[in-house]
């Protein structure tokens, strides 16, 4: 393949300063999403930096190694419509959507930057309305045209957004949902943003919330992909200096802890709910505006590779058989920042294109999800970390004969059949 190019950023992404210290250093890691034919093309990858700064002007939270697009998208995976629960979560934000606001057909299209497969737009397309896609990954643009989702296979920024408003005029509604995080480009987005929404218009984004990652521990959530790491103190800020203004916020367990923003034009029609000045107040009380808090990130890290260690020391003590569930674009990450190179022979997966490839990595081999009960791993790592409530309880008969899943995060612990019942409800699931 080509050669990765990957730039680091000087200034904050959000305010520009170039204030920004090193909060929590991480170790390196090739791109994800990149599926080799052989082990040792996908060992072959080079790693790169995913260590995480800290802006001292706007306390905006961020990697600020960026890798080319080609690298990031092409030949992209990553399915929102197939993701589990993804579908219903789009469906009840459209609903909320269309009761809050009673939105008309004719009043204006939805536009939805990082559209993926077109998932959330078919929901306001099933409603009768007109709807655009955004998306670099030029597969999943054109499958989701073909599908009826007319979608621009281009990144967004105020050219792109130009080119929309001469052939569509503007948007009622722009949504960005788990894209908003993921552009080296967020002013350019944001200028887009502001050109083609309605006056009476409204963007909604959601991404994962810091909050969430440092209280749960989500190491699984940082790789190349994610450049942001999202609080609303410097959210608030970056929206003001580009003429919107956020009017409404709402928290979700989508991704283990995202937020949703509602935004305007800067003097809309629309009050700001008090749920915008209570979540401001509970940043600066748990202290997101601060170095230290983010940095507390690292501690955790460390006692999270002391379990990582014990663990490795006790399968090879038991010479036991190690897969992993999941071959997912946070897993090598996973694997690199808890130390558990090495020990993981094979990764259980469903998905056709990865099945029979190889992660770039380790080189772990993907196969089918068969496998977990043929093969009989002695313990299962589970990498696919936002889906672990329903792995676990949905291969039920792999711990009935013997097996042991592993869980990593916010603390590595062993479910057997044994615990699996008080771990499911500790999850609030049975």
């Amino acid at each position: 393949m080509k050669k990765i190019t990957v730039k680091h950023r000087s200034t904050c992404r959000l305010c520009d300063s170039p204030d920004i210290v090193l909060a929590v250093k991480m170790e390196p890691i090739p791109p994800q999403e990149l599926y080799l034919e052989n082990a040792e093309d996908a060992r072959a990858i080079e790693r790169l930096p995913v260590d995480i700064y800290f802006c001292e002007d706007c306390s905006h939270v961020q990697q600020l190694d960026i890798l080319d697009s080609e690298t990031l998208w092409q030949d992209y995976t990553y399915e929102s419509s197939k993701a589990k629960g993804m579908m219903q979560h789009f469906q009840e934000f459209t609903d909320d959507v269309l009761e809050e606001h009673n939105l008309q057909k004719d009043n204006g299209y939805i536009l939805d930057i990082g559209s993926n497969d077109g998932a959330l737009l078919s929901c306001f397309k099933n409603e009768g309305f007109q709807v655009i896609g955004v998306d670099p990954a030029k597969n999943l643009a054109e499958q989701a045209t073909k599908a009826g989702i007319p979608t621009y296979a281009d990144l967004f920024d105020v050219e792109t957004a130009k080119r929309i408003l001469d052939s569509d005029g503007k948007a009622a509604v722009i949504t960005a949902f788990n894209a908003f995080a993921h552009a080296d480009n967020l002013n350019d987005i944001a200028d887009g943003i502001r050109l083609l929404l309605k006056n009476d218009g409204l963007f909604y984004f959601e991404v994962q919330y810091l909050l969430d990652v440092l209280d749960k521990v989500l190491i699984g959530t940082i790789f190349h992909e994610h450049l942001s790491h999202h609080s609303l103190l410097p959210m608030m800020q970056f929206l003001s200096s580009h003429g919107l203004e956020l009017i409404d916020v709402k928290r979700v367990e989508v991704q283990h802890g995202a937020l949703i923003g509602k935004v305007q034009l800067k003097g809309g029609p629309y009050h700001e709910n008090k749920r915008v000045s209570e979540l401001v107040s509970l940043e600066k009380e748990r202290g997101l505006d601060r170095l230290e808090t983010v940095q507390s990130l690292d501690k955790h890290l460390d006692e999270l590779k002391i379990q990582a260690n014990a663990f490795r020391a006790k399968v090879q003590n038991e010479n036991a058989l190690v897969a992993a569930y999941g071959a997912a674009r946070s897993g090598q990450s996973l694997i690199s920042q808890l130390q558990l190179d090495g020990i993981i022979e094979f990764i259980v997966d469903n998905h056709p294109q990865k099945i029979g490839k190889f992660p770039a990595g380790d080189g772990i081999p993907v196969v089918s999800t068969e496998l977990l009960q043929t093969k009989k791993p002695d313990y299962t790592v589970i990498l696919a970390w936002v889906h672990v409530k329903v792995i676990v309880a949905n291969n039920r008969d792999y711990l009935q004969r013997g097996g042991v899943f592993v869980v990593l995060t916010p603390q590595l612990t062993l479910v057997t059949e044994d615990n699996v019942n008080s771990f499911l409800d500790d999850y609030g699931v049975r």
